[in-house]
Parts: structure tokens; C-alpha cells; sequence
């Protein structure tokens, strides 16, 4: 079988990371339960009168698949694949909106046709005319982590060179309301909200978007290796570290070859024990990292803990804002990943160089 490497990446969030090395001027904003995206100039990518027309997740997507075809010198994926878990979500409000203003009668079809969740690789294939495989995967806090399976056994299978890989989200105003109502969202003005020390329920939340091109070769873009991944609809606290050590014998490692751990800490105190159980047992003497301190919650937030983990294995450093604890590594070579959302959809990711 073939190896599957990441060669480009592209990532739009709370952040600047869409035209920084990696997360310079990074701020952790603890008194907003809901971070705004930072978002880049897109003239560079879309035309202006299309522009205006797009809903800003498909700007999102356009704009950062561009910058990762153009980082791993692809002009043509072989595949386009996404995941998301609300789609489209402004748009559906639209219409839904729309359908009580005007009491179901004299609809027009636009906000419905644009609200679907395929509607950013849909876009994306169209700006770029591919006309090769087009799939998105609605799974939950596991969708993006589908869209990897999928896209590395096309690799290793030898069905396609070069595909792209994305995690997308919006986070539209009424669906913000309503996570916040059943709790999934922090309440508003309770800041500041602490992520690693966490001391109420729910999380803070964003939205965001980040794509990736996965390769058969390696090149001089390569940012690292991605060995494995694996999901698990329900673990227990006890059952993650089990599984956590039987996915690295499958892929002939030990805890000692880890170099690092992402954790996916969204600072919910009711599902935060999941991480700290690793982190204080199995992990105890590994550098450990987090980031959704930096990026808020979502279903797709794990695409960026992606762009972390493959950022640190090119680049051979840490910036102190994503440090959990004082464990020091002198290079990192392979890199373990494990998220979950509220205790259910678990997955682990493993990147090496």
C-alpha cells in the first residue's frame, strides 16, 4: 500500500492563520463565548461580484482550498472531499425564515438550493471544473476524520494521486442561539471562560474552515506523514486509554515514540475528563498540546487540530500559547491526536515524518 503524505494546507479561523507562518499574534479571547473568524482578503480567489453572492463558509472554502492546492502545486485534485456538520446553516435559516415570513407561498429556491451541505465542494469543483469524485460527510464531531478515511484509502489504493480534504463550519445566528439554550454553548457574559481549569458546562464556540491535500509522494511541501486514523462512536474515560495504546501497537508504536499529544480540551467540564485522563495517566511524561482555546468549539474544530499537528512536525517548534504542560520534547517525529465532542464520536489521528 501506498503512503499518504500532507502537502498543502490551508486554514481560515479565529485566528490569523491564513497569512502567518504558524499563529503569530495568536490570542486567547476568554471573555467572548462565541469567537468571530478572521477572515482574509478573498479578491485573491474570488472575484468580487461572486463574492458578494457567497455565503461566507464557501468563501471560507474556496479561499483556503485554493491556498493548499497552490502550497502542494496541484491544479487538478483527483477528489474533492468534505466534511461538515451543520453545512450551510446561514442559508437554511434564510429559507426557513423565509417560509414564515411569506406564510409558505411565493418562495424563491436560492437560499434552499445554497443551504445543502455539499454546497462548498460543490463550488469548489465548480471554480476549479473538476469533474472527479465529489463526496461530503455529515458525521457529526467525526466528519472531517471521515473525510480523511475515505481520502487516504483512495490513496492507498491507488484510486487517486492527489485529493482534497476539508473540514468546514459555520455557525449561524439562530443555531447559536439554540446551542447556547440547551447548554452546548457557554452563557453569554459568565467570562472569563477557562479552557484547561474549566468550571461551568458547554463550551465556546466559532466556526472555521481548513483544507488539506493529501498525496501519494512526498515533496518539498510536505508537511508530514498521515499513518492512521480511527473513530469510535462511544468510549468510556476508561476505555480511551485502551484504546489509545491498541492504536499505536497496531501502527508498531509505544507511548515513548510519541513525541507529542494534540487534546481536543474545549473547556466543558462535564466531557473535559476524557482528555485529563489521559493526560494525567497514559500521557503523564509526553509534551502535551490544546488548541480549541485558540479556535472554539465546532463539529469540523479537529481540522484544525490537524493544522497544528502537521504545523509543529515541519516546523520543529511549539508556540507557548498551545502548551499544556511543561514536558519538553527535542524534536518531534510523530504526533498522536484524539478528540471527542460530549463523549461520543472519538477519534485518533496519527501524523509522523
Amino acid at each position: 500500500m501506498r503512503k499518504c503524505y500532507i502537502n498543502g494546507m490551508g486554514c481560515i479561523s479565529a485566528q490569523n492563520t491564513f497569512d502567518t507562518v504558524f499563529l503569530e499574534g495568536a490570542e486567547h479571547n476568554s471573555e467572548l463565548n462565541i469567537l468571530p473568524v478572521v477572515e482574509p482578503d478573498y479578491k485573491e480567489f474570488i472575484p468580487p461580484a461572486m463574492s458578494r453572492r457567497m455565503a461566507k463558509v464557501v468563501k471560507n472554502g474556496v479561499a483556503t482550498s485554493s491556498r493548499a492546492l497552490q502550497e502542494a502545486g496541484v491544479e487538478m485534485p483527483d477528489a474533492i472531499i468534505t466534511g461538515t456538520g451543520f453545512g450551510c446553516s446561514t442559508d437554511s435559516e434564510k429559507f426557513l425564515k423565509a417560509i414564515l415570513d411569506n406564510n409558505e407561498e411565493f418562495l424563491t429556491p436560492t437560499s434552499f438550493i445554497q443551504s445543502t451541505h455539499n454546497t462548498v465542494g460543490a463550488q469548489i469543483a465548480l471554480g476549479l471544473q473538476c469533474k472527479a469524485y465529489n463526496f461530503t460527510y455529515v458525521n457529526g464531531a467525526v466528519s472531517f476524520e471521515s473525510s480523511l478515511i475515505d481520502a487516504q484509502l483512495q490513496i492507498e489504493e491507488q484510486e487517486a494521486d492527489n485529493i482534497l480534504v476539508g473540514g468546514i463550519e459555520e455557525l449561524a445566528e439562530n443555531t447559536a442561539k439554540f446551542l447556547e439554550l440547551s447548554g452546548r454553548i457557554k452563557t453569554r457574559g459568565e467570562g472569563p471562560y477557562q479552557v484547561l481549569e474549566p468550571e461551568s458546562k458547554g463550551a465556546v464556540y466559532s466556526e472555521g474552515s481548513a483544507f488539506f491535500v493529501l498525496s501519494a509522494d512526498r515533496q518539498e511541501s510536505t508537511y508530514a506523514e498521515l499513518k492512521d486514523i480511527v473513530i469510535y462512536n462511544t468510549l468510556t474515560e476508561e476505555e480511551v486509554a485502551e484504546t489509545a495504546q491498541t492504536f499505536l501497537s497496531k501502527n508498531g508504536l509505544t507511548i515513548a515514540d510519541v513525541d507529542a499529544i494534540v487534546l481536543g480540551y474545549n473547556g466543558d467540564v462535564m466531557f473535559d475528563g476524557y482528555y485529563k485522563s489521559l493526560a494525567n495517566n497514559l500521557f503523564n511524561n509526553t509534551q502535551q498540546l490544546y488548541y480549541k482555546h485558540l479556535s472554539g468549539e465546532f463539529n469540523t474544530a479537529s481540522a484544525f487540530g490537524l493544522w497544528v499537528a502537521a504545523k509543529v512536525l515541519k516546523e520543529q517548534r511549539i508556540p507557548d500559547i498551545i502548551k499544556v504542560n511543561e514536558v519538553q520534547s527535542n524534536s518531534f517525529k510523530t504526533i498522536l491526536l484524539y478528540n471527542q465532542y460530549r463523549g461520543l464520536d472519538h477519534s485518533f489521528t496519527l501524523l509522523t515524518i
